[in-house]
């Protein structure tokens, strides 16, 4: 088993900036790949960044030069910094991990989700 603890939502002015973290916990031999999703209100759930176990990174065209995804694999932990938010960034953010919890068996997490709101 496998839970995955988010942080740092809130909320912000446009143009402010927020950073996201989501730490991997429980048994398992190794994360793979790791990323935030969002849903807003009536939309379907979408990728925003992703992060390979040899920090390959990909971004939603939307968020890129905006949003930097990084990692820390010491930790088992994903960091989303977000500048220069947008009210049509607000959502709720979800962290994916993919972890390999018995050889050759990856299964996928998702944390609780943490509520962005960019508002004046």
């Amino acid at each position: 088993q496998v839970q995955l603890v988010e942080s740092g939502g809130g909320l912000v002015q446009p143009g402010g900036s927020l950073r996201l973290s989501c730490a991997a916990s429980g048994r398992f031999f190794r994360i793979n790949t790791m990323g935030w999703y969002r849903q807003a209100p009536g939309e379907q759930r979408e990728l925003v960044a992703r992060v390979t176990s040899g920090s390959s990174t990909n971004y939603t065209d939307s968020v890129k030069g905006r949003f930097t995804l990084s990692r820390d694999n010491t930790k088992n932990t994903v960091y989303l910094q977000m500048n220069s938010l947008k009210p049509e960034d607000t959502a709720v953010y979800y962290c994916r991990a993919s972890a390999l919890i018995r050889p050759g068996s990856f299964y996928v997490y998702w944390g609780q989700g943490t509520q962005v709101t960019v508002s004046s």
